[in-house]
């Protein structure tokens, strides 16, 4: 029989957030903090906005790009937040099914076969297969420790050749928590213009930033032109099942994307588009209080992990730390599944987001301070058995 499948699909591997979270659900009394999604609930103002929508009727498409009402609403809010002025909101922004689906139909509308993507990693699971997916060939740029894993212009500069048609620029990080500031940008962004390529900029995680304010790379001079801005609604208001998210770039950009997603999707959730209109009006508060809740938290495991003695920089954005673990010569899968197994804790081993992960986990504090004190006692008990087994083996 003839093989039905795609080899370029099959070659693809599947996501590694997932599988310790599965396991956990099995568990009795596991704690998991592994998937990167809110502990809180969508705020209440926003969910009323839905039921609402819902009890007036509207419950027909939208326009292929979404309601024009919102559109407009991202164009005050980008400007509000990061000074970045989309003037024509219908033709510069797309509303997509989460950032992810942008991500997706961004690639493809920008991409020829051969075309190469750079891709900074840890990072993101969804960048390196869509970019496959799309024809182009990703090029691994491996961030360091050293650096806070920062993307540096020298990385960059010697990641690029004559085929090289977008950066991602995936900040705040996921899976690190690193961020990328003003002169950080500025310096990638002279690479960019001297090698006329364009950005990705994710930016899912912008809202939550606690080191200053957070800076796009599209509010810097002749970046806009040649940037997507990716956001969503997701991590900053707590709408990860409402899947919404949008694009914001140059209108000829923006009209392929439009392409793909009409074709693909139709348009985003309806009922998702009018609460995320209210969100943007009126959220500001909700978002200041969980980004307050997520600091505690973060500051509370660089504390509790310097106490321990596990080596970790210290992130300052998104809502996940990234200790590092090779003292125990052990994998970070190892790692992930003894400490799983033994303590009944689920974290994602750091090569869950590139080969550079290696040595390193992921740890989300989207927890309670509750699960995460729990978290964190448990894991110091592994930590000083794992000493003493490396003791006895010396």
């Amino acid at each position: 029989m003839r093989n039905p499948l795609a080899e370029k699909i099959v070659a693809i591997k599947p996501s590694g957030i997932r599988k310790f979270f599965d396991i956990a659900q099995e568990m009795k009394d596991a704690i998991s903090l592994g998937v990167g999604e809110p502990d809180f609930d969508t705020p209440w103002h926003i969910r009323d906005e839905g039921i609402y929508s819902l009890e007036k009727g509207k419950t027909f498409y939208t326009s292929n790009a979404g309601l024009k009402e919102l559109r407009e609403e991202i164009s005050r809010y980008t400007y509000r937040k990061q000074g970045i002025l989309y003037e024509h909101p219908t033709r510069e922004i797309l509303v997509t099914v989460g950032g992810s689906e942008a991500i997706d139909i961004g690639f493809r509308a920008m991409v020829d076969p051969g075309d190469e993507v750079l891709i900074p990693q840890p990072s993101f699971v969804s960048y390196e297969p869509c970019a496959v997916m799309a024809g182009a060939k990703p090029v691994i740029i491996n961030l360091k420790a050293e650096n806070e894993f920062r993307l540096t212009a020298q990385e960059l500069e010697e990641a690029i050749t004559d085929r090289t048609k977008i950066l991602v620029l995936p900040f705040p990080n996921n899976p690190t928590g690193a961020i990328m500031e003003r002169k950080d940008l500025e310096a990638i962004a002279e690479v960019i213009l001297k090698h006329d390529i364009y950005v990705m900029s994710d930016e899912i995680y912008s809202e939550l930033s606690y080191k200053g304010k957070h800076v796009s790379i599209a509010e810097l001079p002749g970046m806009k032109e040649r940037t997507i801005l990716i956001n969503g609604f997701s991590k900053a208001f707590a709408m990860t099942g409402w899947r919404l998210g949008y694009a914001c770039g140059p209108e000829n950009i923006i009209e392929q994307m439009t392409k793909i997603h009409q074709f693909a999707i139709m348009c985003a959730p309806t009922t998702s588009q009018y609460a995320a209109v209210e969100a943007l009006k009126n959220g500001d508060e909700d978002v200041a209080e969980m980004r307050t809740a997520y600091n505690q938290r973060r500051r509370y495991l660089v504390h509790a992990f310097r106490e321990m003695g596990l080596e970790c920089f210290e992130p300052y954005g998104a809502f996940y730390i990234f200790p590092c673990i090779r003292e125990f010569g052990m994998t970070s899968e190892e790692f992930a599944m003894r400490f799983l197994k033994e303590e009944k804790v689920a974290v994602v081993p750091g090569t869950a987001f590139g080969d550079c992960g290696e040595g390193y986990l992921r740890i989300s504090y989207a927890a309670s301070l509750e699960n995460l004190q729990i978290a964190m006692d448990r894991l110091k008990g592994f930590v000083e058995k794992l000493r003493e087994e490396k003791k006895e083996k010396a």
